[in-house]
């Protein structure tokens, strides 16, 4: 089997990324519930109202080749989240990361900054992309301050590109290509420094 269809576990100091397997659902819940995350009307993680079928179609998704579901552990082994590399194209050397969110009590911690570092590394050191995307809804304004502070640039926004819960959404695209990677490295490694 390629890189590209394994899920490794990756660790660092405040986080670490695991396989997701069907018995986090009532963990992943919880940590949705941890912020009332699922009343967001512009994040992804309002299907967690039904866990079981969130991490079903999150594994569906790995199945097919075209996903790598995280589940996001404190280094206690807590579940705070979710995170995937998605949309992956291993011709094309790209892939994305996205399906992210995060328990509200390690929010504005190390866990999202670590965690991008991480699945960063893995996507152009291990895996060879050319290009990582990162996606967000128009309205979430804190992710786009979040993704811009790691050093991924704005592509643009993709108008009326998806229906969701009814609502046709606006996408905002970043992206990080191969030749800013040691850049954008050495950024995210200087903002984990800052972090106790």
């Amino acid at each position: 089997m390629s890189l590209w269809g394994e899920t490794p576990t990756l660790t660092g100091r405040h986080v670490r990324l695991r396989p997701l397997v069907p018995e986090d659902a009532p963990a992943l819940a919880a940590a949705a519930g941890d912020g009332d995350l699922t009343e967001l009307f512009f994040a992804n993680v309002s299907g967690l109202t039904d866990p079981e079928a969130f991490v079903a179609a999150a594994l569906k998704e790995r199945d097919h080749g075209r996903a790598l579901p995280f589940t996001v552990e404190t280094p206690d082994g807590r579940v705070v989240g979710l995170t995937r590399l998605m949309r992956m194209h291993e011709a094309h050397r790209r892939v994305e990361i996205g399906g992210t969110f995060y328990a509200r009590s390690v929010q504005r911690t190390g866990v999202n900054t670590e965690a991008k570092l991480l699945l960063l590394t893995h996507a152009f050191d291990t895996l060879g992309c050319n290009v990582v995307q990162i996606r967000t809804d128009w309205f979430n304004k804190r992710s786009q301050a979040a993704i811009e502070r790691l050093g991924a640039k704005r592509d643009g926004v993709l108008r009326s590109h998806q229906v969701m819960n009814g609502r046709v959404r606006d996408i905002v695209v970043y992206s990080i290509i191969a030749g800013e990677w040691p850049g954008v490295r050495m950024n995210i490694e200087f903002l984990l420094g800052r972090v106790r």
